[in-house]
């Protein structure tokens, strides 16, 4: 992917994690780098290294190289919570990203987002196939309003997830895109929660601070 240019706007200061691995699909991750980086958000493309420094992964539909530098695994509490949002995108991603060589311990990705599951402040968005990567995981989807690829309505519903016929859904700090195609949707609903999580905090920290001084 070409430079992007980081600018001004509803997310300035804050940072965004996605998932990649080999059959990505490009029109939604070159649209991500460029889109949240428009809104001053850091993108960091993350994935299972292999103990090498970098991968070159191929997408589904073009074959175009993406590099990703930076790995998945290894990140503190403290480095997860810097991520206003994890997405996990569609395509292969999450099949490839799933895989495990003890059968009997989550994959590093599928830990990392049982993690992220526990930081209320860090927004879950999964779209498409992306829902493959929390099947070891039903109890973080039970209960949770969700929109997934066709292809994975029975998965959804067997984790106990709540299947909405919608091509995006917000469900508390989860959302949920439809499929790929669908991406710029999904990626405009993510910066209206993020700048509006950002807004709510700013404006409960101005009231803290005013309730610190006694002046209402």
């Amino acid at each position: 992917m070409s430079e992007v240019v980081l600018r001004e706007g509803a997310l300035t200061g804050t940072r965004i994690a996605v998932l990649i691995e080999s059959d990505f699909y490009e029109p939604e991750i070159f649209y991500y780098g460029r889109r949240f980086a428009e809104e001053g958000a850091e993108v960091d493309f993350l994935t299972r290294l292999w103990g090498n420094d970098s991968i070159t992964f191929s997408g589904h539909e073009y074959r175009a190289p993406f590099t990703a530098t930076r790995s998945l695994e290894g990140l503190s509490d403290e480095e997860l919570r810097r991520y206003a949002a994890i997405i996990v995108p569609s395509g292969m991603v999450a099949d490839r990203l799933r895989y495990t060589e003890d059968v009997d311990v989550l994959a590093p990705a599928t830990e990392l987002l049982r993690r992220a599951f526990e930081e209320p402040t860090v927004l879950k968005a999964v779209i498409c196939h992306g829902m493959w990567l929390a099947a070891s995981i039903p109890d973080k989807i039970r209960g949770r309003k969700v929109v997934c690829h066709n292809n994975l309505i029975g998965d959804v519903r067997n984790m106990g997830g709540e299947y909405v016929d919608e091509d995006v859904v917000v469900d508390g700090d989860l959302v949920t895109g439809r499929t790929g195609a669908h991406h710029h949707l999904f990626a405009r609903r993510i910066i209206e929660l993020i700048a509006a999580d950002r807004g709510g905090r700013r404006a409960q920290g101005a009231q803290d601070a005013r309730d610190a001084r006694g002046t209402g």
